[in-house]
């Protein structure tokens, strides 16, 4: 078993598309006169970290150091997500302000213990040469200092090629373990990443063939690693759980204990995060997808974008151990 508890010790940078998660609860007991649509009457509001933040949540919920790279306007929305950075304690150096590029805000309508609706608020602004230097400038500081460095990319113009090239190599040369979540679909330009973490549809997409099969699978997988030059690949696959791809190993698939899903807002951010802590503190890959697998599994069962708890996650541990070993 993975000791959760060495997970406060880790230092982790996160780098990427940071986003602010509106949320607006209500009820619905009739249909709008005007339109065939539900009216939704709101009770209250609340907002939450998204995007990049979303992991950097889940990373601080399990208690690791974090250090935020990325960019976030001057309005309101980018002063509430520096402030919720903040409260949790992260090294916000590396966030950069930007005048010109608003801060994402989703807004999410929630009744009856459903999504309703999202409403994007949102600019897309590929990375300005001022801020990839500036970028480049803190992380040559900190990236010695780190376990892992963690590139959430929300293809929302931040995370471009030569960002990544710009990431990879200290941390190759500094000995530290690079993951990222991809949005782009040309895998290529996350060349010299140690894991990439794309879902089934995004796999498909970016290999440019069908995923029916675990043989069309297995093939596209080898055409992603070939593409990015990767060791490691992890597809996950919603309620069939995850596969498991690294160099000269069989593939190894871990399958999702049966729960009822309410939400699967932000749940490859909780994979990314757990699966890095894991790897970080020592565990072998299938360990630490096994792990991430459970945390995934516990967030989709909450209502909009959530984390998972230290206890939450050595129960659920403890369970599975004693189901699997008896």
């Amino acid at each position: 078993m993975i000791n959760i508890d060495k997970f406060k010790d880790l230092r982790v940078l996160v780098i990427g598309d940071l986003m602010l998660d509106e949320y607006l609860w209500g009820k619905v007991d009739r249909i709008s006169p005007e339109a065939p649509v539900p009216v939704v009457a709101v009770e209250k509001e609340s907002h939450t970290l998204g995007g990049a933040g979303n992991v950097i949540n889940n990373l601080s919920a399990m208690g690791a150091k974090v250090f935020a790279m990325g960019r976030v306007g001057t309005g309101q929305a980018g002063c509430s997500v520096l402030k919720k950075l903040e409260m949790l304690r992260v090294d916000v150096t590396g966030v950069i302000r930007e005048a010109d590029c608003p801060t994402t805000r989703k807004t999410r309508i929630i009744a009856a213990g459903q999504q309703m609706l999202r409403i994007d608020r949102e600019v897309r602004h590929c990375i300005s040469v001022q801020t990839l230097e500036a970028l480049t400038r803190i992380l040559a500081g900190y990236i010695d200092k780190m376990d892992l460095v963690i590139i959430s990319d929300y293809d929302k113009g931040l995370v471009t090629r030569e960002l990544v090239a710009r990431i990879v190599e200290p941390a190759r040369k500094s000995g530290v373990m690079t993951l990222a979540d991809p949005k782009s679909m040309d895998f290529s330009k996350y060349m010299g990443v140690t894991v990439l973490t794309p879902n089934k549809k995004e796999a498909a997409i970016a290999a440019g063939m069908q995923i029916q099969t675990p043989e069309e699978m297995a093939a596209a997988a080898a055409k992603l690693m070939a593409v990015a030059g990767l060791e490691k690949l992890l597809i996950t696959c919603g309620k069939a759980g995850m596969v498991l791809y690294e160099t000269g190993k069989t593939a190894v698939v871990i399958a999702s204990k049966a729960r009822q899903v309410f939400d699967v807002s932000g749940a490859g951010d909780t994979v990314i995060s757990l699966l890095g802590l894991g790897l970080a503190s020592g565990a072998t890959f299938k360990a630490a997808a096994g792990l991430a697998n459970l945390a995934a599994g516990i967030v989709v069962a909450k209502v909009g974008t959530a984390t998972v708890s230290v206890d939450e996650l050595k129960q659920s541990s403890v369970g599975r151990y004693r189901e699997k070993f008896g």
